[in-house]
């Protein structure tokens, strides 16, 4: 997760005269600034006397990072492509980081110091299999440490100075074994002399029906592999056969053999205890010797230990010690030592799955005598600190506790709402299940609670988190009530998985209650009406047509028959290119009534024809925005009313062969088709065609206006359209005297079924820069005048003024625009150093 922003100090443009540019305090501004890399697969301690001490790691985001041994900070990190896994890691020669990454077939080498990639070699093979990677250290081609890879059935030796190829074996056609039986592959190379057996499974564990793992640990002599739920540790004998040594059935994480002394090494084994966890170091020779047995105290909101890594060290008596690098299930790292935690780093944080905001609670007016006096001690404690520091007193603890004491005095650090509402807290759901708040102005962990529906059990082997949504968003008469949260997870990556819910405290974090569900749900839809303690009625769609209300309370069921005839929704199946419009038609019928469970029908469908139009994009409104005024002001005085509808949705659709990557089709195969559609009626309001264009598209919905992104193959530029839609049957409302006074009646109700009469303003820009994500700026009243919200491929975020796409630009703007503010039309949004926004918080798996 990082957040960047632009650092561009001057800007010209040889187009025109003026030139832009950023003060110097303005450069690298920003609240706050969180690094995370993810759960990590492998590790590798390099711990020299000279240098700084550090720890290599690479994750399952696919990030590779020099990580500080005594603290945990990020020396430096690279994230690679999505498609770019990261299989191996190991250190070369004590001066170079090795990756081995993509199935085996990009072997790299970095800097150890500053994380700079000193050479890249492609492996070629013939089969994909899997890959490993060993540097050995004893075998020396010509004064080189030569790296073994194995990968795509193909075993090379690559020279760690240059990344050369030295050698290269095929083994494709060594490893066709008669039957379905599983094998153990050993490999042996000497002196350059190449052996190759294989032995089956079989012979080590009477039942084979689940399929064995190798685990990934390197024991000296030694692999360690899981059946069964057991975890077998096998030795490679003298003569080459292979032996079981022992066979553990409650161990959490096995790591990797260590070297501590010539002819010796050793390996941690983990197990979980009451809560602790309890590390035991064996001697790799001798299995009944440990040279370690300690036990750490670990919070049960982290879950159980994924892995392990160990790295000894010489203590004051000249005996050795152990420091243990653990991952736990919530895909935080912890550095162990001595029974006690050194360091820890949140990196579930850098697989974000969804976020929403919860507002904090008010400011209660008031306090007890026992507060002033206890604010009172504190007063005289921290200007004694101040004092200590002033005078250069201070020690490294005071200096430690006077930037405390500043944190928590802070207007922005406050856990109350502020006037402006910009205090709230960041409700964060992880790939690993768990969630978190984070204040919002400076970045720290206010709670964080592991959902035990979300973690790997016997009932679900492989949950999947999937949204949070808003479920209690207490305000006037609820005051009293704490804000929560939904979350949904399934127990398997299909569709037609079961589902479970939990609800959350955004207060405390506190699971209020979970439900496991047997049915798969497929859409989730806030609907408009709350009950009297504020929380919000949604329909839970299944895959079996069927609409289930929460909360399941009497009251939510009232409201429901009450505005029956008033919920509709929409559903788009983007695999068949189809839109439909829904209802609610009868409860459903089981054994008994289920009086929160409707059955629904089908209202209207909008089919695309899949050989010429696929959906690659919808958007519509947020539900709880809230616009200001709903008229605007044109050209010579003119006044349009906005069409604001929640019902509107913007679909985009492409050729089939415009689907891909930009440049694998041309501008005659490629075009793009944007919608407007009214989802009550199924009516189609807007249809724009786009040739010699393609995505992908990135759009945003607001008030009564969408702004879309993509890229236009025949200019080879990105685009940026608007479009505008407006209610006709208001035009004759135009006395400003009756706006003024009240008198046109624009709050009366209307109908979706009437037939609109609209008409639509659009307009293109090119735009410079590729897009990963638009939002626009909301407040309470709607006020403020908008901003785009751009996230760019550089992981920049920009802030674009609306005016630059309002409708009524032109080259020529007359002195009443220019009054108003209109800005002179050009082809290209034109953007500055100062449009990159400092003052956003922004989430990123990059």
């Amino acid at each position: 997760m990082a957040i960047r922003f632009f650092l561009v100090l001057l800007l010209f443009t040889s187009c025109t005269k003026y030139s832009f540019s950023l003060y110097e305090d303005q450069v690298g501004l920003m609240d706050w600034h969180q690094q995370y890399i993810g759960k990590v697969k492998h590790a590798v301690f390099h711990t020299q006397k000279t240098g700084r001490k550090r720890v290599l790691v690479s994750t399952e985001e696919n990030v590779v990072a020099s990580l500080d041994l005594r603290r945990g900070e990020i020396f430096w990190r690279h994230v690679l492509g999505i498609d770019d896994v990261i299989d191996g890691l190991d250190i070369a020669q004590g001066k170079y980081a090795i990756t081995l990454s993509s199935d085996g077939s990009l072997l790299r080498a970095w800097n150890l110091p500053d994380g700079q990639m000193v050479w890249e070699s492609l492996l070629q093979g013939s089969k994909p299999s899997k890959s490993i990677l060993n540097v050995l250290a004893t075998q020396k081609v010509e004064m080189d440490n030569v790296i073994l890879v194995f990968g795509y059935g193909c075993l090379h030796a690559v020279s760690s100075i240059d990344g050369e190829v030295l050698w290269r074996t095929d083994f494709v056609a060594k490893s066709r074994i008669a039957g379905l039986r599983s094998n153990i592959a050993i490999i042996n190379v000497h002196d350059g002399e190449i052996s190759y057996q294989q032995t089956v499974i079989a012979e080590f564990v009477e039942d084979t029906s689940e399929k064995a793992v190798i685990l990934p640990s390197r024991i000296s002599g030694m692999f360690a592999l899981e059946l069964n739920s057991l975890i077998i540790f096998i030795k490679l004998t003298d003569k080459g056969k292979l032996v079981v040594v022992d066979k553990v059935t409650n161990a959490a994480a096995i790591g990797d053999a260590l070297l501590i002394s010539e002819g010796q090494n050793a390996f941690a084994l983990v197990q979980h205890g009451v809560g602790k966890i309890h590390l035991t170091v064996k001697d790799g020779h001798d299995w009944s010797i440990d040279l370690l047995k300690e036990s750490t105290v670990m919070d049960p909101q982290r879950g159980k230990v994924n892995k392990n890594f160990i790295n000894n060290y010489v203590q004051t008596n000249r005996a050795h010690g152990f420091r243990a690098l653990i991952v736990m299930e919530d895909h935080s790292l912890l550095l162990v030592q001595q029974g006690e935690i050194v360091w820890r780093r949140e990196d579930g944080l850098a697989s974000v799955v969804d976020v929403v905001t919860s507002k904090l609670p008010v400011e209660k007016v008031g306090v007890s005598v026992a507060k002033v006096e206890q604010n009172l001690f504190e007063w005289l404690k921290g200007h004694l600190l101040k004092l200590k520091g002033t005078l250069m007193l201070a020690s490294p603890e005071d200096v430690v506790a006077i930037q405390a004491m500043r944190l928590r005095s802070s207007e922005k650090s406050k856990m109350t709402r502020d006037h402006n509402g910009f205090r709230k807290l960041l409700i964060v759901l992880t790939r690993a299940g768990k969630l978190f708040a984070l204040h919002t102005r400076d970045g720290r962990v206010i709670w964080s609670v592991l959902l035990r529906s979300l973690c790997k059990s016997e009932t679900c082997e492989q949950p999947v988190a999937l949204n949070v949504y808003q479920w209690q968003v207490p305000h006037h008469h609820a005051m009293d009530e704490n804000p929560s949260v939904l979350v949904i997870g399934r127990c398997r990556p299909s569709f037609d998985a079961p589902n479970f819910l939990s609800f959350v405290d955004t207060y405390t974090g506190r699971e209020v209650n979970s439900l496991g569900l047997v049915q798969s749900i497929t859409q989730i839809i806030p609907l408009l009406y709350t009950d009297s303690t504020e929380q919000r009625l949604h329909l839970l769609i299944d895959i079996n047509q069927q609409a289930y209300l929460y909360p399941k309370m009497p009251e939510a069921i009232a409201i429901m028959q009450h505005e029956f005839s008033n919920v509709y929704w929409y559903s788009v199946d983007v695999d068949n290119d189809i839109i439909k419009g829904h209802a609610l038609k009868s409860n459903c019928v089981h054994e008994v009534v289920d009086e929160y469970c409707f059955n629904f029908r089908d209202l209207w469908s909008v089919v695309f024809p899949p050989e010429s139009e696929n959906i690659i994009a919808t958007v519509t409104r947020k539900s709880n925005e809230v616009v200001h005024t709903q008229t605007k002001a044109m050209a010579e005085q003119d006044i349009m009313y906005k069409y604001i509808s929640r019902n509107l949705l913007f679909v985009a659709t492409v050729a089939p062969k415009a689907r891909g990557e930009i440049g694998t089709a041309s501008p005659e195969e490629s075009w793009l088709v944007v919608y407007l559609i009214e989802t009550v009626t199924g009516r189609i309001l807007h249809r724009m065609v786009h040739h010699g264009s393609q995505g992908p598209v990135h759009a945003v919905f607001s008030e009564n206006w969408v702004v879309y992104h993509y890229f236009n193959l025949r200019a080879h530029k990105y685009e940026i359209s608007v479009i505008e839609i407006y209610d006709q049957s208001r035009a004759d409302n135009k006395d400003v005297r009756k706006l003024i006074l009240g008198k046109h009646n624009l709050t009366s109700p209307i109908s979706s079924y009437s037939r609109p009469e609209v008409i639509t303003k659009s307009h293109s820009y090119f735009f410079t820069h590729s897009v990963k994500a638009i939002a626009v700026t909301s407040t309470a009243k709607g006020i403020t005048s908008k901003q785009l919200l751009i996230g760019t491929i550089g992981d920049q975020v920009l802030a674009l003024d609306k005016r630059y796409l309002d409708l009524r630009r032109s080259v020529n703007p007359t002195q009443a625009e220019k009054e108003e503010g209109v800005i002179p039309l050009t082809d290209s949004l034109l953007i500055i150093p100062q449009v990159f926004n400092n003052g956003v918080m922004c989430i990123s798996n990059r």
